[in-house]
């Protein structure tokens, strides 16, 4: 059944690019030739695709950060290689103003192929060529598939292969997704270290391993939150920087065949340029082809920081939980109705959505692993599922640190009174009493305390070993939580 949606699904995608009347055009590779729907920007390459790849139903544009990507490649190139004269200066511009065109959102419908393909991306390089061409062409007057006067291959690709244009792609549309998610993880935590000081001087008991330890402030406790934050977002900007190594001018395998010896700085310059990126080439483009790191490395730090947020988002559940026969420390904003069944309930269902995200990223992280394992001598054919797992995880992650600021932590209260009845009580705060009347007597008023639940302080003023202005000094917050 699914094979058969599939097929279906590619039927209506070619019948959509037909002409007015249903026209054709006809296109031939080493294979053979194929009708192409007359209104296609793309080609057979992108037919045979089609055809091959019908497989996860999602087409390279559903990450339009990608195509962004490439359209700043392919600008790269074609400036490069008219730089150093290896292309017509009316076939550059030509493909320039294309490239233009995609980066500013058109065209995006044409870009048609699968994401999960076989060919190591050779199928979505060859998509962008056939619509750069095909765009090109008819700019210029010409209709489309008339590749003599601006060929996807000679012209559009000149200088470049698919093992290297998609691996410098990819990380410039990496690039984008992360400068957007590190404005979101800024925001968060910022929103974080807010609460931190909205809650400075409000003590709560501290806990271990489940268990009460000794007294902090509930401030303390987010403006961890907001540091272990901002670590994650320091590993994120020191990816940002290695995703800026590149092997453009690699062409093949790091050779640089076909490719002259001035393009590969040629290449480098007009990206860094039309990227704003900090824009290197690497030292050793045979190393640099068959290299995947910097994928594993953005991967890690993504699953990283999506369990860090996972655990905060466990803590925030466990402080609120209750409201009545749970920690019930702070107080969640209510976003919906928590039950079909149990009047009233209302349900952590944002950090719950944020735990699920977790797990996806740490999912992501295992596929991403084996396909950078599964690389063999010059080249790893697997990016193409590399470019979906960072794509996706990127974008959840992103949309889960916004809704966890928006519809959680902006709105969380401290539920004060329960706070100081808690501490009133906490036998954890004779901790601090331990360097006036030693650890014997702490142990025994804490033992009382235990049995009677008594007051700490009064409790302690009447043992007769300290006074009352004393016992208040020793337990006042600035004591009780200083660092």
């Amino acid at each position: 059944m699914a094979d058969l949606r599939a097929d279906a699904a590619f039927r209506r995608s070619i019948n959509t690019q037909k002409g007015p009347c249903g026209t054709t055009r006809v296109e031939t590779d080493s294979l053979g030739s194929r009708e192409i729907p007359g209104e296609a920007y793309w080609g057979i390459n992108v037919l045979r695709a089609l055809e091959n790849f019908a497989i996860s139903g999602r087409p390279i544009a559903t990450y339009p950060d990608l195509i962004f990507g490439y359209a700043c490649v392919k600008q790269a190139a074609a400036r490069a290689n008219a730089e150093i004269g290896v292309l017509a200066a009316d076939k550059a511009a030509l493909i320039d103003r294309v490239c233009e065109e995609i980066k500013d959102g058109q065209l995006h419908d044409q870009f048609v192929v699968d994401i999960m393909q076989g060919g190591a991306g050779t199928s979505t390089n060859m998509n962008v060529n056939e619509v750069i061409a095909n765009r090109g062409l008819e700019l210029a007057g010409f209709p489309k598939g008339s590749y003599e006067h601006l060929h996807p291959n000679d012209h559009v690709n000149r200088s470049q292969s698919t093992n290297d244009t998609y691996p410098t792609a990819l990380k410039v549309g990496l690039g984008l997704a992360i400068e957007r998610l590190l404005a979101e993880l800024k925001q968060l935590e910022d929103a974080f270290r807010a609460k931190g000081r909205e809650f400075a001087r409000i003590v709560k008991v501290g806990r271990t391993q489940l268990q009460d330890a000794v007294p902090m402030t509930l401030g303390q406790e987010f403006e961890g939150f907001a540091v272990t934050l901002a670590d994650d977002r320091a590993s994120f900007e020191r990816v940002f920087v290695e995703l800026g190594e590149i092997n453009l001018g690699a062409t093949a395998i790091g050779t640089g065949i076909t490719a002259d010896q001035r393009y590969a700085a040629a290449v480098q310059k007009h990206l860094a340029a039309i990227t704003g990126f900090p824009i290197v080439t690497a030292s050793n483009l045979i190393e640099a082809t068959t290299d995947v790191g910097v994928f594993m490395e953005l991967s890690g730090v993504l699953k990283r920081n999506a369990m860090k947020l996972s655990k905060i988002c466990n803590d925030l559940r466990l402080l609120s939980s209750g409201p009545q026969a749970g920690f019930g420390e702070i107080n969640l904003p209510p976003r919906q109705a928590g039950s079909s069944i149990m009047p009233g309930k209302v349900n952590p269902v944002i950090p719950e959505v944020v735990n699920e995200v977790a797990f996806i990223v740490a999912g992501g992280d295992v596929t991403l692993a084996m396909a950078a394992e599964a690389g063999q001598l010059q080249l790893n054919a697997f990016e193409p599922v590399m470019a979906h797992v960072l794509f996706e995880n990127l974008k959840w992650m992103t949309a889960a640190m916004t809704t966890l600021r928006e519809n959680c932590v902006l709105g969380i209260t401290a539920n004060q009174e329960r706070l100081a009845k808690q501490v009133a009580s906490f036998v954890g705060v004779i901790t601090a009493l331990i360097p006036e009347i030693g650890y014997e007597a702490a142990a025994k008023l804490a033992k009382e305390a235990l049995s009677t639940n008594a007051n700490i302080a009064d409790l302690v003023v009447s043992s007769g070993q300290i006074t009352r202005e004393k016992v208040t000094e020793l337990l006042s917050p600035e004591r009780l939580t200083s660092n």
